[in-house]
């Protein structure tokens, strides 16, 4: 059994290997080294050295070990293999066919190595004529369908960086694509290849909205369709102090209550969803609303069943008292880091800390190997 650093939580005796990369890769062996897997990250030999890059740091890193192997060089490849060769799964962001043209794809590991679990997350698949392009959160949402369904009418759409496409579409069926095989692979004893890409796991998160279509509750036309932030009773309105209040009083409770904290007694709520109404009664809303502070407006509705909630700045999220009472995030060194989730009732799950410096474990894990100290010289 694999023996992590504070080892921990469900994943415990699990060893994942993670070529480092950007985005949802990372995010993923961060998922797992927060359930107890020990995650050992290959960085390059240059990594130490390099600013930080877009989508990696130290936080995504958090719980993992780190080695500095030169994958352009034969020893650095045969050091990766070995670990490779150790572990139970591997995660790897790269473009289709780099780990082939490295001699590390999962062909290699099939005779050595059959159980090995050999996850890969990109944004087109591994397969198909785009899969070979390049592409950020934005295209993949894009393509997918998942941006069109994130707009207002006559504008632009828009959405969370990041989080819906790279890490919800990306590391999230990525995690859960490894432990479905890693969970058969202790039935059947063999591994297999996890094609994890980000355009499909945004068409399954699309699900509801397809299934709504299906049964007629879903207007593509943004005007009639109360989710695309045209309708009074669904959207983020501005408040006296420039703050804004999001209403999602989508159920007639919900939306009758907030006709009564809003003060309109005048207003019938059962013609909520008569989209003609909806301009004329928005801009009262909107009106209304700029009355009072974000702050006062949650004060004043809070005895009222109406789905509102204050938005938050990430800063001001972390600090809110429902977080606190659950303690989701916690201050590393000067800096707010998301707890690990989900919460289990036996499993103790890692405390988040800064991850580790590139290359601080290459001896540690090399000695492992069986590899001495001069025999490691020249990998890295």
């Amino acid at each position: 059994m694999h023996v992590p650093l504070n080892a921990s939580g469900p994943l415990q005796g699990l060893r994942v290997i993670e070529l480092a990369g950007i985005g949802p890769a990372p995010l993923c062996g961060m998922l797992l080294a927060d359930l107890g897997a020990d995650v050992i990250v290959i960085e390059r030999p240059s990594a130490a050295a390099e600013p930080e890059r877009i989508g990696t740091g130290a936080a995504l890193n958090r719980g993992k070990r780190s080695v500095c192997l030169d994958l352009k060089t034969t020893a650095g490849r045969e050091a990766a293999r070995a670990m490779i060769l150790s572990a139970d799964a591997l995660i790897e962001g790269f473009r289709p066919g780099v780990m082939e043209r490295l001699g590390l794809g999962p062909l290699s590991f099939t005779e050595p190595h059959p159980r090995l679990v050999y996850g890969r997350i990109t944004g087109w698949g591994q397969t198909g004529p785009w899969a070979h392009r390049a592409g950020h959160d934005i295209n993949y949402l894009a393509l997918s369908g998942a941006l069109s369904i994130a707009s207002r009418s006559g504008q632009a759409p828009s959405a969370p960086a990041s989080m819906l496409g790279d890490m919800g579409g990306g590391a999230m069926f990525l995690a859960l694509g490894l432990l479905s095989a890693l969970l058969e692979a202790q039935r059947s004893g063999q591994g297999q290849v996890i094609d994890a890409a980000i355009v499909d796991g945004l068409g399954t998160l699309s699900s509801l909205v397809l299934a709504m279509g299906s049964e007629g509750h879903w207007q593509d036309r943004a005007q009639d369709n109360f989710f695309l932030h045209n309708s009074p009773f669904y959207d983020c309105f501005e408040c006296a102090d420039g703050k804004f209040l999001s209403l999602g009083a989508i159920e007639a409770p919900f939306y009758a209550q907030l006709l009564q904290g809003l003060g309109f007694d005048d207003v019938d709520p059962t013609l909520q969803l008569q989209s003609s109404e909806w301009p004329a009664l928005r801009e009262r809303v909107s009106e209304r609303i700029k009355t009072r502070s974000r702050d006062q407006w949650m004060n004043d509705l809070a005895g009222l069943e109406c789905c509102v909630a204050p938005v938050l700045s990430m800063d001001e999220a972390a600090r809110h008292p429902q977080q606190q009472a659950r303690t989701s995030h916690v201050m590393v060194e000067g800096h707010w880091q998301a707890s690990p989730a989900p919460r289990f009732s036996r499993s103790t799950l890692r405390t988040p800390q800064v991850g580790p410096k590139p290359g601080e474990h290459t001896e540690q894990v090399l000695a492992e190997l069986g590899l001495s100290l001069p025999q490691a010289e020249g990998l890295t």
